[in-house]
């Protein structure tokens, strides 16, 4: 997603702005700028399609300094990557403005503004955002009248932040859907799309409300609420590393990922759902095309991303699209038939897996619409050769075993099956109830991971195991796949995941007093069947480890359980993966093993 960074001071702010823009490039872009208004009392704009480093070059090849300005990486949604349409957007020498967001009746409003006069030299809804700040200018408003103007008059979900030439002491934000901070310096203040931008400078930070326009001068910062009634947001310091590889207070980098995941996931929906409704144009320009013409997804990927395409198969086919998953590194090695208007999607946490990426290779002379990528890597191999991509935005994930990656590549396929329900008769209800449940989904598992301690006591039982069985059914049966993987990588338990249903056809036969049986107990059309396949297990002498919703009733013995509460059946497996994982790390810790670097394994798989 966009990225914004701004800042005003007595100093030169270019370093903090160029800065800033580096620190937001893990949010994925295609295109990057940056206006500063110089001691003349002009904006200097220089924009360039590529990364940071070619922004750079520009700027060295010709100098500008000042002491207000504005910057923006920008991932392409209205309009191609192109230099064109890159941030900031200006109206003459009158404004300049950086967006993140959907500006939803961008064409009335276009049509609009060329009747009156203003040429656009843009395919880009923000372009439309600067004339209009520029016809309240011309009108005879200030630049904070402009913009609360401009505010009334536009829907969707958006941030800005907005420069004048004609101001020399203030730059005004406003958002409405898309998160915007402002950082509080001495005698300087600063403002980001979020907290890492601007780590360098400032600790403090105001965080903005829905509806929120804040004026901010090199010494003071003035909010106003929607009704526009001046507010007093209160100053937090940030709690936040300035460095992503810093365990902090954990033992563990695994734990630390874990315990992450209620942020990341957050983060991953981040303009991309508002008011109950999924924004499907922050999926980027070209995406919208693919999944107008998809009738059939293949799905490539491998270990813990291969698990979460096997749950999207279970989505993308109960809305009736037919959904393939299949391992890279088979997949590349047959004959492989493609199916009429089938979309390619990989999944990986790197980017850069071998095998995934000679699957995506080997379809360019096959007859796909496309390739799309859901992956955490901005400048990734997977991401720079895709059609398009849709960033999970976990931040750099170093244990081996792959935690919130995994959560936030479900929450992005869980956006991309609900943007192909609504071409295949998804009502606007349904939509509503199921993005409200994607809304309320890191609270749901900031509650999970209070149970830390009780899985530790529950842990105990498996010091001393050399197998486990994990089984499940329809989505949870790939859950159970996870969880296994997890115990297995980390602890060096062998651990194996079966469909619950089909015990009897062999698994059945290794189930005694030493073989601990975990399962997830939703209350969801299986559970009854799931019920009965655990009896058979508590028959043979096997001990259960359930994690059960609150409505389930089991009617068992010798079992341990922790009861998960208010769980939403939509993204049920997503909350349910997380007892799993920190199951899996307990383990290991009474194993003495080497949590985050198990032996063996790497973190990216990078060869064949």
């Amino acid at each position: 997603m966009c990225g914004i960074v701004g800042a005003i001071a007595r100093r030169d702010i270019l370093p903090i702005l160029m800065e800033g823009l580096q620190r937001l490039e893990y949010r994925g872009y295609d295109s990057v700028g940056i206006a500063i208004r110089e001691e003349s009392g002009k904006l200097k704009r220089f924009r360039s399609l590529g990364k940071v480093g070619v922004l750079r070059e520009l700027i060295e090849a010709s100098p500008v300094a000042g002491n207000l300005g504005i910057a923006h990486t920008r991932w392409a949604t209205h309009g191609t990557p192109a230099e064109r349409n890159a941030h900031p957007h200006m109206s003459g020498e009158r404004v300049a403005v950086v967006h993140n967001g959907i500006i939803e009746n961008h064409g009335s409003l276009r049509e609009q503004l060329t009747k009156q006069g203003y040429r656009f030299t843009s395919e880009t809804d923000t372009e439309v955002i600067a004339h209009l700040l520029a016809e309240k200018l011309d009108s005879g408003k200030d630049l904070f009248s402009a913009v609360r103007e401009a505010s009334s008059e536009m829907t969707g979900a958006y941030a800005l932040a907005v420069a004048s030439p004609e101001d020399a002491d203030r730059v005004v934000v406003t958002r409405e859907g898309s998160p915007l901070v402002i950082g509080v310096g001495e005698g300087e203040n600063f403002v980001a799309s979020d907290v890492f931008a601007l780590l360098p400078v400032t600790r403090n930070f105001i965080f903005l409300e829905e509806g929120d326009i804040a004026e901010i001068r090199r010494e003071s910062v003035t909010v106003y609420n929607a009704a526009g009634e001046k507010v007093d947001r209160p100053v937090k310091q940030s709690m936040v590393s300035d460095t992503n590889v810093d365990k902090g207070p954990y033992r563990h980098y695994m734990l630390k990922e874990i315990f992450e995941q209620p942020a990341v996931i957050a983060k991953t929906l981040e303009g991309r759902i508002h008011k109950g409704r999924l924004l499907e144009e922050s999926f980027g320009h070209e995406t919208k095309a693919l999944l107008d013409k998809t009738r059939h997804v293949q799905i490539i990927a491998c270990g813990t991303s291969y698990h979460a395409g096997l749950v999207a198969k279970y989505w993308l086919e109960e809305i009736g699209v037919p959904c393939s998953v299949e391992v890279a590194s088979e997949y590349r090695y047959r004959k492989v038939v493609v199916p009429d208007d089938s979309l390619f999607v990989t999944l990986s946490q790197s980017g850069e897996t071998a095998d995934t990426l000679a699957a995506l290779r080997s379809t360019s002379a096959m007859e796909y619409l496309g390739s799309l990528t859901v992956c955490n890597v901005p400048e990734s191999s997977l991401v720079r050769e895709s059609d398009v991509s849709l960033m999970t935005r976990a931040g750099p994930e170093i244990g081996v075993a792959s935690t919130k990656a995994f959560t936030t590549q479900l929450v992005v396929l869980r956006l991309l099956t609900l943007a192909l329900a609504k071409r295949h008769g998804m009502m606007m209800e349904q939509e509503r109830k199921l993005v409200n449940d994607l809304h309320a989904l890191p609270r749901q598992v900031e509650i999970v991971l209070s149970l830390s301690d009780q899985i530790a006591k529950m842990a105990n039982a498996f010091a001393d195991k050399q197998n486990a069985l994990f089984l499940g059914r329809g989505t949870f049966y790939p859950i159970a796949m996870e969880g296994a993987l997890k115990l297995k990588e980390i602890s060096y338990i062998h651990a194996e995941a079966y469909p619950a249903g089909e015990l009897k056809h062999g698994p059945l036969a290794l189930v005694d007093a030493d073989m601990p049986v975990v399962c997830a107990l939703p209350d969801d059309p299986l559970l009854g069947k799931v019920l009965s396949n655990l009896q058979e297990v508590r028959a043979r002498g096997g001990e259960l480890f359930l994690f059960s919703d609150q409505m389930v009733n089991i009617d068992l013995d010798n079992f341990q359980n922790l009861t998960l509460s208010d769980i939403h059946a939509s993204t049920a497996p997503i909350v349910y993966s997380i007892p799993l994982q920190l199951l899996s790390y307990h383990v290991a810790l009474l194993k003495g093993t080497d949590v985050d670097q198990p032996r063996n394994l790497a973190k990216s798989v990078t060869v064949e």
